[in-house]
């Protein structure tokens, strides 16, 4: 067996610690294998989880006893009373152990003596409910199924530091039930998604995470290198070029991903490196069918995950019953510096009236559609609280969109948010496979112009355009976001399992 540099050979002596009980536990441990009980066995009888058994005597009355002897497990989290009385949690639900300290047998006092918050143990017993009203297995036999060598975290504070929390996910999870919660509603919320998705006949689809050629979202990339071609490659900045390949192929009309993305990015309650994006794309839609169907999504996912079509986070509560508010990006940074953006048609002209009104420097070769936008972040974004879809978005900001056929300068697209940040995105895909190379090529031309020589055109792509795609409407909801929303949660760390953070 190979081992690494930070792995510990079976047998040897731990790496250093500073948890002042790991000796003593340790030789609780020794002890018991002393005595021919093995600490870690391979396996245990459970015969209900603690959430089952819960419900299958929910009308056992105070003071009642059954005739069930019910198999039980989980990790200790209380030991009160010199042992008489024991909780337990088994990733369902807590269940309360009772041991008559007068009558148990030697090798469970012996299992008793040896026991510690954080250990996880077998219990079989009858299934009682105390006069308090406390379902509750009086234990016949104890079995310690795995020793924990570290305390756990202080049940009733948790883990207060915050970095701690993130760096150490699985001591946040042992001691808050509501950092565990976070974690399951996202489960439920994904599950329903592609419910959703599937009853309206679309079908989930998987594409590259190892790209040749990054694109589909302007974002800086992660590089990585395959050895065995020999070549450099990305990690999948969004999954859009593949999933029109499929909508050109006609693999289905619809098609969607629930997938995950990386971008070589900052890291904010908002952005992680590593996110989770549903992106779909219906073949003979557009924009407004997109918005449409993320109206009814949201709405039947926030249902299905958490009981309600409404959310709050700390004292601001928003519904998304339909429809939802629409607002104009162009008509609202008008309206919030003063500009009208519509009759402006001197860019330099234009760019000096929003250096003055944000109050600071405006690069030189910023275009009509990215001061709209800089004012709209700066001024509009924040205050969007309620469900709003922002449209008119301008083209010069949507490579990927049609133009509007009223005004060139307005793609038809839409970006939706609430609690003031975008959970959402989605065009009129553009399927001009002349109009679509020469965006491309000109933001080639732009990345190059500022530094960034990975930068290629998709020439498989556009060769896919180039054999017709179909009217399109695409739509991208970030999973993370809205489970942000979902949970009550200001930020993106709480609802990532395991956030990406600083090693210390």
């Amino acid at each position: 067996m190979t081992v690494e540099n930070n792995e510990t050979p079976q047998g040897s002596a731990p790496r250093p610690n500073t948890d002042p009980t790991f000796d003593a536990r340790r030789d609780k441990a020794e002890r018991l294998r002393a005595r021919a009980i093995d600490p870690y066995p391979a396996r245990v009888r459970r015969s209900h989880a603690n959430r089952a058994l819960q419900e299958a005597f929910f009308g056992l009355e105070p003071g009642q006893v059954s005739e069930t002897t019910a198999d039980v497990t989980g990790r200790v989290l209380s030991i009160r009373n010199r042992g008489a009385f024991i909780d337990i949690y088994d990733g369902t639900g807590k269940m309360q152990l009772f041991i008559d300290l007068k009558a148990i047998s030697d090798e469970t006092r012996l299992v008793l003596d040896h026991l510690d918050l954080g250990d996880f143990v077998g219990a079989s017993g009858i299934v009682r409910r105390t006069p308090r009203g406390e379902l509750t297995v009086n234990i016949a036999t104890l079995s310690l199924i795995a020793k924990a060598l570290r305390t756990p975290p202080e049940k009733y504070h948790g883990v207060t530091d915050v970095e701690l929390r993130y760096r150490k996910r699985y001591l946040d999870f042992i001691a808050n039930e509501e950092s565990r919660q976070k974690i399951l509603t996202r489960s439920r919320l994904i599950s329903a998604t592609r419910r959703f998705l599937e009853g309206r006949g679309f079908v989930e689809v998987e594409t590259p995470m190892l790209h040749p050629i990054y694109g589909g979202a302007a974002a800086r990339p992660f590089r990585t290198h395959h050895n065995t071609l020999d070549m450099d490659l990305f990690l999948r900045i969004a999954p859009e070029l593949y999933l029109k390949r499929l909508i050109v192929g006609g693999v289905s009309d619809r098609v969607y991903e629930i997938n995950r993305n990386f971008r070589n990015e900052g890291i904010s309650t908002r952005h992680n490196p590593e996110f989770t994006m549903l992106e779909l794309y219906q073949a003979y839609a557009d924009w407004e069918d997109m918005l449409n169907l993320l109206e009814d999504l949201i709405g039947t996912v926030m249902m299905d995950s958490t009981g309600a079509t409404t959310a709050t986070i700390e004292d601001q509560t928003v519904s998304f019953a339909r429809p939802f508010r629409r607002i104009s990006m162009v008509e609202s940074a008008s309206r919030a510096s003063g500009i009208d953006f519509r009759a402006e048609t001197d860019l330099e002209s234009l760019r000096a009236k929003v250096q003055a009104t944000l109050g600071h420097k405006v690069p030189d070769d910023t275009n009509w559609g990215q001061l709209v936008e800089l004012v709209f972040e700066e001024r509009v974004e924040a205050s969007m609280i309620e469900a709003t879809h922002v449209v008119d978005f301008p083209s010069d900001i949507s490579p990927l969109s049609k133009r509007s056929p009223e005004d060139p300068r307005i793609a038809e697209r839409f970006e939706t948010y609430c609690f003031g940040i975008e959970i959402a995105n989605a065009f009129s895909e553009m399927n001009d496979p002349v109009l679509q190379r020469s965006i491309f090529e000109e933001q080639v031309r732009a990345a190059h112009a500022a530094g960034e020589p990975d930068k290629q055109l998709d020439e498989d792509f556009l060769e896919a355009l180039e054999c017709a795609m179909p009217p399109t409407g695409g739509l991208g909801l970030g999973i993370d976001r809205l489970a942000m929303i979902a949970t009550g949660s200001r930020s993106i760390r709480e609802v990532i399992a395991f956030p990406t953070v600083r090693p210390v």
